[in-house]
């Protein structure tokens, strides 16, 4: 899929070739050769087929301009002190190996072709520096070539890639939009291979992290323990160019790209990016939103790849969120894509599949194991506890009762009523399974009724006192 550049970069990348720079005064100072200049003067400021004719001629003196070779080194090493000279040779030279393809094959059969290049990305702490930038395009654009054009991962493509991916990620990280975005679709363009989206689900704290930072301000949702993905009160489906936060259609829809780019690794990054991001509940969020086909296309096709390839942990996950019903939802518009709709047949397939043969019981296991908990019908039905209590406890080895310890013992400062909705479920446990007392009491969960008694919200202190009531009910007991 083949993205304009960012408008940003472009504008930057503008302005230094409209820059004049006083080339002979340089020459007489040492800052570069009289060859070096006629070869940059040969291939500037020309027309690209005439660009790419005149390189092809001799191409391995082009590829010595700009990273030197045995009896001598790159235009970049002579001009080291002028970095007027340097941006303006980063930006032709990105230009030149997409104008001429035969000078990126000649610059990829250099022993080390990255390393002036790399020097470049640490060379400043200011993010908005032109010198890293540019370096870090000419690198993107020079390995994405390399990427392809082989059929086997080289070890100095992992180092660089994983060096490019660093200075990228504080692109992300920033909060000037024109940066995120230059550094979002360079990821994009650089996830072109199995091995490529391995190293940047390695380096997933400083690549992944923040790309999800920004999903989750378009969705209205703070990190672990907003309630706004698991309700689904939000609605903003408009003609309008942001989604919530401010985050604007492009922007948004180009990190949506790299996630579905990541996504066909979906056995590899499925279960950590539910983990670590709670990608369904947010996706399901986020569809709600979706203002265009196009970015509502992106999300089903990733909710698509990561449910078919994680069946087992995902679709459980994703019937909690009532993915469901909003897919039901989205059948009912008026859509025209076909692949749109077909990730959408086949979501509503998988999920149907799964739910045809679900008890009540397993949809609660479901929502507990989501590790995040609704006022859903089971919660508050007595009969449900009557006949499901035991089971609770006693089914997989108490794998129930564990996971509801590990929920209650979070926060929730954005959430309060999960800790009501955990009490009111572990006092029903009390009440009709009272023999099992001391085991939810080895798990700690008496201990953390008793705190939240205290807690600042009132439903909360509600729904732990009735439960330490069950509880002290068989104080006396043996």
């Amino acid at each position: 899929m083949s993205l304009s550049p960012p408008a940003y970069l472009s504008s930057l990348q503008n302005n230094i070739r409209a820059r004049p720079i006083p080339w002979d005064g340089a020459v007489r100072a040492g800052n570069l050769t009289d060859d070096q200049l006629k070869k940059i003067r040969s291939v500037d400021k020309v027309r690209k087929e005439q660009r790419k004719q005149t390189i092809e001629k001799d191409v391995k003196s082009y590829s010595k301009l700009l990273v030197g070779g045995k009896d001598g080194g790159s235009v970049l090493e002579k001009a080291s002190k002028r970095s007027d000279i340097i941006q303006y040779i980063l930006v032709l030279a990105t230009d030149l190996i997409n104008d001429a393809p035969a000078l990126a094959d000649a610059i990829l059969d250099h022993p080390e072709p990255y390393r002036p290049f790399i020097s470049f990305l640490t060379q400043s702490g200011n993010p908005e520096d032109p010198i890293p930038l540019f370096s870090a395009t000419f690198l993107v654009n020079l390995i994405a070539i390399s990427l392809t054009s082989s059929s086997k991962p080289t070890p100095r493509d992992d180092q660089a890639l994983s060096q490019v991916y660093s200075y990228l990620a504080k692109l992300v990280k920033n909060q000037d939009s024109g940066l995120q975005d230059i550094g979002v679709q360079h990821f994009s363009q650089l996830l072109r291979t199995s091995r490529s989206k391995e190293l940047f689900w390695k380096q997933k704290s400083d690549t992944v992290d923040p790309l999800f930072d920004i999903l989750r301000k378009a969705a209205g949702a703070a990190k672990d323990n907003d309630s706004t993905l698991w309700s689904g009160a939000t609605s903003i489906r408009s003609s309008d160019t942001r989604f919530g936060g401010g985050v604007g259609l492009q922007l948004m829809y180009h990190v949506l790209l790299v996630i579905w780019q990541l996504s066909f690794e979906g056995e590899m990054v499925g279960e950590g990016l539910e983990k670590d991001e709670e990608i369904i509940p947010l996706y399901t969020q986020l569809l709600r939103m979706s203002p265009k086909e196009k970015t509502t296309r992106l999300l089903l096709a990733t909710l698509n790849n990561l449910l078919s390839s994680n069946k087992d942990t995902l679709i459980a996950i994703a019937t909690t969120a009532r993915l469901p019903s909003l897919l039901s939802n989205l059948s009912g518009r008026h859509l025209t894509d076909q692949d749109l709709l077909e990730d959408l047949e086949n979501l509503k397939t998988m999920l149907e599949e799964y739910t045809k043969n679900q008890t009540t019981f397993d949809e609660y296991a479901d929502e507990v194991n989501s590790g995040h908990l609704r006022w859903s019908p089971p919660h508050r039905n007595p009969t449900f506890w009557r006949e499901n209590a035991r089971k609770i406890l006693e089914d997989k080895k108490g794998e129930l009762p564990k996971k509801l310890a590990e929920i209650l013992s979070r926060g929730w400062e954005s959430d309060k009523k999960v800790l009501a909705i955990g009490c009111n479920d572990v006092g029903n446990l009390v009440k009709e399974v009272p023999e099992h007392r001391s085991t939810l009491e080895r798990l700690g969960l008496k201990a953390r009724l008793l705190e939240l008694m205290g807690d600042s919200d009132e439903s909360v202190r509600w729904e732990s006192l009735k439960a330490v009531g069950e509880w002290m009910r068989y104080t006396f007991d043996k």
